[in-house]
């Protein structure tokens, strides 16, 4: 039985490697050499920076998602001779190369430097996996509530050369903080002069009574004065705001008071800086001084604004959505106002919180139903899909295509009706996603997320006229085919595709025929749609294709990608499995195969 550590650095190990493969060097496949074994199949990438090559054992190929490597070897050359070596060994061996490729293609003149910079990350990554490992209780909990969808992600997403780096977390507070660990902790609160107090809310509950909500009894024993009102803060934010002179001053003035702990007890969800707490009206997202994967995550003042005004868009188009599908808006937030109009460190925004008040039940994050399982347990997935066979005295393969158009009527037709009648699109990758079940199967699918929203400029008018207020968030508004290249990411590519692959490595359904499904909904989605949308499925059935996020290369050049001068450089195009043309040959091959 494998080691926490060697199942952790296996997992960092496989991560990094199909970055590598799909972003640096596809490599070759081979199945000779007796050192991997007869009839082994493997991919071999030649090190020339190092005068050296690796091999890696294929166990499992997918279409659409990851592929499991095994056995390791690596070779100098020009010797014949392999020597089986260990993950990190051979990762820190293709992160070099990563680095001497990188050479002389407009990279930043410190490369040495960012190339440290990911190893060190790539070593946070593996230390909070095995961490997560070790702390795993031998049974789980109740799997079906919310909050534990969202804890579970253990591994993070596969297409992430860093998927579990928390640099700025200390290991002493990752059990507090991080939501693998399943902490519990309350807010931190400040009391400042509501002249000084910027908020906004586009439903009829304003931010302090939102505020008041979250308190409740509470409230009296913090005493805000008449003229204050109140702000919550994340601890790690609050520690970090403590330190910051200009907020020190404040303190000493008394234009600012610190009134330690209040409120109910919340835990951190799958994004970190957003925290829940089942007695709680409102979820609510901080800024954190913590780099989250690619990212120091920050609530910016113009995010603020765009996601009362999507609230209100969203509020506005309401009545027209798909019972199947729905929002969970950010629809408010506080902050305390900076003399320079910019970021104080202190804004908050306020989340819907329909998982509160006993219907925690039922609802899983896309990420976490798509996840590796922890060893020798089934994945979400499967064991839903499962139960529904069982129930439903049915085959397990018919169950899984069952389950998979269900998904498809909540998670794909409403999302593209939503783009083609109003041009409204979603950063809806897994994590954004949430997805209510019904006796296993799916009923609703949810979106979250008020930084994802795209809006096409062709449409600017007819948002205009829905409310006024959509012409002030100019940074949503972008041409069809940069939203295209996106909205193929994250919905095909990051969602769908997670859930085909999932499905494929848990046998429950083989990739091809779901992929199937999916291009003939996509067909049908082209016939009925009229406009965007029909243009978005189109595009996706027509191109060999399809866009994707190079978060390797993001990496590899140190960039935050909230801060990207140009974010369009951080997507590729990658071969499409669901191109009609690309699938037809195929099928044409498997005919001539058999004839």
């Amino acid at each position: 039985m494998r080691s926490t550590q060697q199942i952790a650095e296996h997992a960092t190990f496989q991560n990094f490697a199909n970055c590598y493969w799909r972003e640096i060097d596809a490599g070759r496949t081979t199945r000779h050499g007796t050192e991997a074994g007869p009839g082994v199949e493997c991919v071999e990438w030649l090190l020339p920076s190092q005068r050296a090559a690796l091999r890696a054992e294929i166990v499992s190929r997918s279409l659409c998602g990851p592929c499991g490597f095994g056995r390791i070897w690596k070779r100098a050359l020009p010797d014949t001779s392999w020597q089986q070596t260990e993950p990190f060994t051979a990762l820190c061996c293709l992160a070099g190369e990563s680095y001497r490729r990188m050479e002389g293609k407009g990279a930043g003149a410190d490369l040495r430097g960012s190339e440290l910079e990911l190893l060190l990350r790539v070593l946070q990554s593996y230390q909070s996996v095995q961490r997560y490992l070790d702390a795993t209780p031998a049974t789980d909990g109740d799997e079906d509530e919310f909050i534990a969808a969202e804890q579970s992600l253990v591994f993070g997403h596969w297409l992430h050369p860093t998927p579990k780096s928390l640099q700025g977390m200390t290991p002493w507070q990752q059990p507090a903080y991080a939501p693998e660990l399943g902490g519990r902790f309350r807010l931190r609160w400040f009391a400042a002069p509501a002249a000084r107090v910027s908020h906004r809310s586009a439903v009829r509950q304003s931010a302090p009574e939102m505020i008041a909500a979250i308190l409740g009894d509470s409230l009296s024993r913090l005493a805000p004065r008449e003229d204050e009102l109140l702000i919550p803060m994340h601890p790690l934010q609050a520690e970090a705001l403590a330190l910051d002179p200009a907020v020190q001053a404040m303190l000493e003035r008394g234009t600012l008071r610190a009134l330690g702990d209040a409120g109910p007890e919340f835990t951190a969800t799958s994004s970190v800086r957003t925290v829940y707490s089942p007695d709680s009206p409102w979820m609510l997202k901080f800024s954190l001084p913590v780099r989250i994967t690619n990212s120091i995550r920050v609530n910016r003042r113009h995010e603020l604004d765009a996601g009362v005004i999507m609230a209100k868009l969203i509020g506005a188009i309401g009545r027209e959505l798909s019972p199947r599908f729905g929002f969970v808006l950010d629809p408010a937030y506080i902050t305390l106002d900076q003399p320079d109009g910019g970021e104080s460190g202190f804004e908050v925004i306020l989340r819907e919180n329909p998982f509160a008040g006993g219907r925690q039940r039922g609802v899983a994050t896309i990420a976490a139903l798509a996840a590796d399982p922890l060893p020798g347990r089934p994945s979400r997935l499967e064991r839903i899909v499962r139960r529904v066979a069982m129930e439903r005295n049915g085959g397990v393969a018919e169950a899984a295509r069952r389950w998979f158009d269900a998904y498809l009527d909540c998670a794909l037709d409403p999302v593209l009706r939503l783009y083609d009648t109003h041009g409204v699109a979603l950063e809806a990758h897994q994590q954004n996603g949430l997805l209510e079940l019904r006796d296993g199967m799916p009923a609703r699918f949810l979106y979250r997320d008020n930084q994802g929203f795209y809006l096409s400029a062709a449409y600017r008018d007819r948002l205009r006229r829905l409310i006024p207020e959509a012409d002030n968030i100019r940074s949503l508004y972008y041409e069809e085919g940069e939203i295209n290249r996106r909205f193929s990411y994250y919905v095909i590519v990051n969602q769908i595709f997670s859930v085909i692959a999932r499905m494929g490595k848990d046998r429950l359904a083989a990739e091809e025929d779901l992929l199937r499904i999916l291009r003939a909904r996509l067909e049908l989605l082209a016939l009925s749609l009229t406009q965007a949308g029909r243009r978005f499925a189109e595009g996706v059935l027509d191109s060999p294709t399809i866009g994707a996020k190079l978060n390797l290369t993001t990496r590899l050049l140190n960039i935050d990608e909230l801060q990207a001068a140009n974010e369009a450089d951080l997507y590729a195009q990658w071969p499409n499995p669901l191109c009609r043309t690309g699938a037809a040959a195929a099928e044409r091959g498997r005919h001539a195969l058999s004839a």
